[in-house]
């Protein structure tokens, strides 16, 4: 009886999509009340001819999304939905991912319902500049600034010190 259950309980699956068709394929499976997970992150993204950084919002799995459904009653109807390229597989079968997979990915979610993909900075971490005209030089973390994804970092270069306001994408951890 219990094994009977296990096979019927929805599990979740890892869907690819078309490509940049995850929110439709998010919305036409939601709309198969089938519960779907399509985790976002912002990511900065560079002009290449003017060079200005603009905040973007996109998936943090390109071309896949998450579905959790019974695949023995619902596969045929996620596979050839709108948006829809595939469900993984492994051999003929869909293969489930557990549960803790997903919550992982949730439990990184910040109070605006983001991925939060980068290092947290605490006062004193020493940081390298990743990009732009500073980049390679090193300094200390010395706080982030309100209300900006931005934060104020220490230069320490030759018997010359520099307070730096920069983006916190801009930085990693040494």
């Amino acid at each position: 009886m219990k094994a009977e259950r296990a096979v019927d309980a929805p599990s979740w699956y890892v869907i690819q999509t078309k490509p940049k068709q995850e929110a439709r394929a998010d919305s036409n499976l939601t709309a198969w009340d089938v519960e779907t997970f399509n985790p976002k992150i912002k990511e900065w993204r560079r002009n290449r001819l003017t060079g200005k950084s603009t905040l973007m919002v996109v998936s943090m799995f390109t071309n896949y999304i998450f579905a959790r459904f019974q695949a023995d009653t619902l596969l045929h109807k996620v596979c050839f939905t709108r948006g829809v390229h595939r469900v993984v597989s492994f051999g003929k079968a869909p293969k489930a991912i557990d549960d803790e997979i997903i919550a992982l990915i949730h439990s990184r979610e910040d109070a605006d319902g983001f991925i939060r993909t980068q290092d947290r900075f605490e006062e004193g971490d020493r940081v390298i500049v990743k990009d732009g005209s500073l980049k390679d030089f090193v300094g200390v973390f010395q706080k982030e600034m309100k209300a900006t994804d931005r934060v104020l970092v220490l230069l320490t270069m030759v018997s010359y010190q520099a307070h730096l306001q920069i983006e916190k994408e801009r930085i990693r951890k040494l």
